[in-house]
């Protein structure tokens, strides 16, 4: 028999062998109908992989993120099933579940392949779930796995097994279809009720551009046709509130090919939003004892070899810039860190002067695959609101609590009220690619889940999320259509200070090494403002939007009033402008809706008789008359952050 704990904390005893479903089986037929998969001693598992010793187990249902994760990558599979037998001989690359659904690499050969080809595909799909094939695991050798995928000619399933392990292989099957993968899978097919295939693009093999383009398809799947239905309404609504299409609509930041993919060219109006957010965080990081800094952007090669970031990420840094001294190279900056240790490193330090925190809104360059580049979520050029904070060991966790402050209310005053703590750790299963000693590793880690623990926070663990590094707390946001989006972040390192070789005079008179705690609340100030278009859909907080109200003259002889009333709302720091286009008023009043102005304000002859405006609020229309002076106490009553 071998001893099971479930996560109330009680303990069954079942014959060894018992897999997760006849454990869901012994509690609740309900519950077993509902099982995709297990989590045994932290790792998902096969609900139908048998248990051979005592062991922790979690059941999995489409309501845990690992649950959906399984399914959608059994949907994978399916799809994968569903291709070989409508298009023989297609070859297969990877094909993993994402936070949104699932896609496959495929090489079709000479054969074209459209969106057009999605409906045939769909239903060939549901054709093959209806039978509720089962999915097998099989343990392989590397041998007989060479020897599989060789007969079948399948290169890249043979690229992808000579990195693997003889002994730790595993072939999935259902119906007629075999693959290559470690798993785990949802029991069988039948699971599947509901498909839609979402986009097709092109993918480089591995990433690498040099290697060929495979054809990508992306798709969701779900338990129940319902759920189908309230999906597609969902992405309805977020191509409306698609930042790519409200940013080019509210004039705030633009693209070109000239000046290269991936850079954004920030408009007036965007550059203007982009200062607030900037002199907000500013004004809070100063009232907190921060710093601010200045670095370039570039840095000699070295720089990023000490830091070990060249190790990590010089394939995806631009290459490097040589300067007319030979030899000599630089990189563009693609993190502001080393940047920082210099900083510390320029005078003597004593353990009275600790903690120290630099902040910089520093732009960082990284060279993103093409095909990954998304308007301004995946970007090759991006500005961070970086600080990096320097203390004693003794400082790490109440500095740690404190960021944490500054991060929730930075989501406060932006709307973001629903949102999720992730500790980021390392993967237990290969600590090799991580840098550091494990005992600085262990006293980081413990940082971190003390500090979430004593602010309240709702938080979940992520094994192998931790950067190489050190571990961080990453906060997982969800917007108004319920997607979770990863903003903000606080990283523990004991690693960047050792390789620094920074220190401090401690109160001994001996030299200490400081603890770093990297921290960004926004992440990035492109991919934050991405989110925050398509979670408020353009309609920002009125402290933010770049105009706050409009003028609308309802003739030209009402223009003179117009711009005095403009000059003194000006006067009081509020945001607007005129506009003195020939058009009717009902005309410039839809204009002002579409561009999302919180007010309009009209002036015409009754309003200059009686000194006074006309007021009407996007979205709610007609406020009636009121003074100057009372507008502008409201406007600034309400934009009080």
């Amino acid at each position: 028999m071998i001893n099971i704990t479930l996560p109330d904390g009680s303990i069954r005893a079942y014959e060894k062998g018992t897999n997760s479903l006849q454990i869901a089986q012994s509690i609740s037929e309900g519950l077993a109908r509902n099982v995709l998969a297990a989590e045994v001693d932290g790792q998902v598992w096969d609900a139908t992989r048998p248990i051979e010793n005592d062991a922790k187990v979690r059941l999995l249902t489409w309501n845990d993120t690992a649950g959906k994760a399984t399914f959608w990558h059994s949907s994978a599979h399916l799809m994968a099933e569903a291709l070989e037998a409508l298009y023989p001989g297609t070859k297969f690359g990877i094909g993993p579940a994402i936070e949104t659904g699932f896609y496959y690499d495929v090489d079709f050969g000479d054969r074209a392949f459209s969106s057009d080809d999605f409906k045939m595909i769909e239903d060939k799909m549901l054709e093959l779930a209806r039978s509720k094939s089962s999915y097998e695991r099989k343990e392989v050798s590397k041998a007989d796995a060479t020897a599989y995928f060789t007969e079948k000619g399948d290169e890249y399933k043979l690229d992808l097994i000579k990195d693997l392990e003889d002994g730790s292989i595993t072939f999935y099957s259902q119906g007629n279809f075999t693959d290559l993968c470690r798993g785990p899978h949802i029991p069988n097919t039948g699971f599947i009720k509901a498909i839609k295939l979402t986009n097709v693009a092109g993918a480089y093999w591995r990433g690498d551009e040099s290697r060929k383009q495979l054809t990508r398809i992306y798709g969701v799947t779900f338990p129940k046709a319902g759920e189908l239905a309230d999906y597609l309404k969902m992405i309805e609504e977020a191509k409306k509130r698609d930042h790519r299409k409200l940013g080019k609509e509210l004039e705030l930041f633009t693209f070109s090919e000239r000046v290269g993919m991936g850079l954004p060219l920030w408009l007036p109006k965007g550059a203007a939003l982009r200062q607030k957010l900037i002199d907000f965080l500013q004004r809070a990081q100063i009232k907190a004892g921060y710093e601010p800094v200045v670095t370039p952007h570039i840095g000699h090669k070295n720089l990023y070899v000490t830091s070990g970031h060249y190790e990590k990420y010089g394939a995806d840094s631009f290459q490097p810039i040589h300067t007319p001294q030979e030899g000599e190279e630089f990189l563009l900056k693609p993190m502001n860190c080393p940047h920082h240790c210099e900083i510390y490193r320029c005078k003597p330090r004593s353990y009275k002067d600790l903690p120290v925190r630099f902040a910089e809104f520093g732009t960082v360059y990284r060279y993103e695959q093409s095909g990954e580049l998304h308007g301004l979520t995946r970007v090759r050029g991006f500005t961070q609101d970086d600080a990096h904070l320097f203390c004693r060991p003794d400082q790490v966790k109440d500095e740690f609590k404190k960021v944490i402050d500054l991060v929730l209310y930075v989501f406060k005053a932006l709307g973001f009220n629903d949102y999720t703590a992730q500790i980021s750790l390392r993967d237990p299963e290969n600590k090799t690619k991580y840098l550091g000693s494990e005992q600085n590793w262990l006293l980081a880690e413990a940082a971190i889940i003390e500090a979430a623990e004593e602010k309240g926070l709702n938080t979940v663990v992520e094994l192998g999320e931790a950067a190489f590094y050190g571990p961080k707390l990453d906060f997982m946001v969800k917007d108004a259509l319920g997607r979770k989006w990863q903003l903000g972040t606080i990283q523990v390192d004991y690693n960047l200070p050792e390789r620094f070789e920074l220190e401090y005079t401690g109160s001994d008179n001996q030299k200490h090494r400081p603890v770093m705690i990297h921290r960004a609340p926004f992440g990035s100030l492109e991919r934050f403002v991405a989110v925050l278009i398509e979670h408020c859909a353009g309609e920002f907080p009125l402290w933010l939007t770049p105009e706050q109200f409009i003028i609308l003259p309802v003739s030209e002889k009402y223009e003179e009033y117009a711009k005095k009333l403009l000059e003194s709302l000006n006067n009081t720091d509020i945001r607007g402008l005129i506009d003195l286009r020939d058009e009717k008023v009902g005309r410039k009043i839809r204009d002002a809706e579409v561009k999302k102005i919180p007010y309009m304000l009209i002036v015409g002859e009754k309003e200059v008789e009686n000194g006074t405006v006309s007021v009407r609020k996007h979205g709610e229309g007609d406020l009636g008359n009121m003074t100057i002076e009372t507008f502008s106490k409201q406007l600034t009553e309400e934009i009080t952050v």
